[in-house]
This record gives structure tokens, sequence and C-alpha cells, in this order.
């Protein structure tokens, strides 16, 4: 028995999951002991990416109606969450490697991959690197595509002061950055995010997680126009009506560059609209992933 269709409103981390069985462990991704969360044992499989500073929990809302059909992965970044810390600076070749990784560990051969921020960033520059990997992607809100020194100054600046000190105060007002309506900014979460953030040694690791905010850092590791036109798997890039790192035309020029993509654009929804509007989400996603060629 599953509950998808019992979330609605703003679920608790644990209420999204129950009625769906999963099991989180660790595993040797490389050199990083990787969390995974794992659900679903369809045929096809999905991998869900968090963005910079997050973790797997981003899409609690999401596992259990993406599982009724996939065999779903949800995993923490290197750097992240409960995965090792960083002891160097993490960028996109970095994050690409620990996925194939990862894929191999837990015998993946090809993957549909739905990533979000950094997330998508991953994803693209992942199918890529390995675009016989790559079924689909989903791009939710993904970064690389902008490099605005506003929105890096503000990433940094709360991302890493509420690593060094991981207060209620803080780890909310990070959230409450990525969302539409502070409403959905739910005690858990903070909680959630604050046990991660401190963890002993987590804020080192935040400093080289933040270097992609690093302008020069940053130029090196952008999704550029032949990366776009080198992806050929179908894709759906879903942008919000309230996003904090930009404007819904960039979500929409990626789409049209792209040689098969699309656009979907989520209302009253801020970084994570797999979080705000999380019915909605499910019902493009699943719709999308269903499609034949």
């Amino acid at each position: 028995m599953t509950l998808t269709h019992s979330i609605t409103g703003n679920p608790s981390i644990w209420v999204a999951l129950m009625g769906q069985p999963f099991t989180v462990h660790e595993v040797d991704a490389g050199k990083w002991r990787t969390r995974v969360l794992e659900a679903g044992t369809g045929p096809e499989t999905l991998i869900l990416m968090h963005g910079i500073g997050g973790h797997l929990e981003a899409y609690a809302r999401n596992i259990p109606a993406f599982a009724e059909r996939y065999r779903v992965i949800a995993y923490d970044f290197p750097g992240h969450g409960f995965t090792t810390h960083a002891t160097a600076n993490l960028e996109l070749d970095d994050y690409v490697a620990h996925l194939a990784a990862l894929l191999d560990t837990l015998g993946v051969r090809r993957a549909h991959l739905n990533g979000e921020s950094l997330g998508g960033w991953v994803a693209m520059k992942f199918a890529v690197a390995h675009p016989g990997r790559v079924e689909k992607l989903v791009l939710n809100t993904p970064g690389g595509n902008l490099s605005v020194p506003e929105v890096r100054e503000r990433i940094q600046t709360l991302s890493q002061g509420a690593a060094d000190d991981p207060s209620d105060e803080r780890i909310r007002a990070r959230l409450e950055w990525l969302m539409a309506d502070n409403a959905t900014v739910t005690q858990e979460l903070v909680d959630t995010r604050r046990t991660i953030y401190s963890r002993p040694g987590f804020s080192d690791s935040m400093r080289f997680i933040m270097c992609l905010q690093d302008e020069q850092i940053r130029a090196r590791n952008m999704v550029t126009d032949a990366d776009l036109d080198a992806i050929d798997v179908s894709t759906m890039v879903v942008w919000t009506s309230d996003d904090p790192s930009g404007p819904a035309a960039t979500g929409l020029r990626i789409a049209e560059r792209l040689v098969s993509g699309r656009f979907e654009l989520v209302k009253d929804a801020g970084h994570w609209p797999q979080w705000e509007q999380h019915s909605t989400f499910n019902r493009l996603v699943l719709d999308f992933l269903a499609e034949q060629p």
C-alpha cells in the first residue's frame, strides 16, 4: 500500500515517506562513503539529486510517487549531508565522477536523472560525459547557467553562515531563501538541516562546497552552449514563478537550445518546486518519464 494520493499540504518528511518501503544505507562510491536512500523496484531507475548545501530529504515528498513506477535512488553529494566531508574544492568533474562510481556500485547501467539546482548542473554535465548512461533528464531550476554576483554572494553568505553557526535562525534564513512561501519551511526541515550542519567538520566541508560561488572557479564549470548541444536525450526543464536564482527565461532558453527539450513553469514555488508544489511536480515528472520516444 502507498499513500501517494494522501500527501497534501506540507507533510513532514516522515509522513511523506510513510507507506512506501525504503532503505537508507551507506555505500562506497570512489573515495566517498555515500548516504543513499532507495525505494521502489521498477524496471527503470530514477536518480534524485539535491542542490548545493542540501541533502536527500529535499525529495522526501516525491519519493513515494516515483517509487510506484521506478527504482528510486536519492543520495547525498560528496561533502554534503552524511556523505564524507570534503577536504578540497569540489568542482563539477568531482560530482560527475562520484555519480558514475555510485551507479557502478549500485549496479545501475542507465538511469533517468532528476536534479535540482546543483543536481541539475551535475545531471547536464554527466549527460555530456556519459551519454550512454542517461535515459531522460529532469532539470529542476538547474544551476550552472547563470553567474550573478549578488546571487552567488547571497548563497555563499547564507550557507557558510549556517554551517559556521547552525542556529535555528541561520538555518531557517538559508531555507527561506529557497522558498516562495516561508510557511513551507517546517521546523522538521530546519532540524534536519541543523543536525547535518552541526556535524564536526561540516563547516570546513562547506567552504570547499562553496568554491562554485567563486567567479573564476564557476566560470570554468559553467554549462556551455556546446554542452547543451551535446545532450540528445529527452529533457524537461522545470522553472518556477519565484525562483531566487534567476528568471524563468533562463530555463526556457535551456529548453529551446536542447535537441529534445521542453519547458514547464510551476507557479507559487521558489527554488524547490518538488517540495513546495510536490503534487504538481510529481505529475509533471511521471507524465514526462512515461512518454514514449
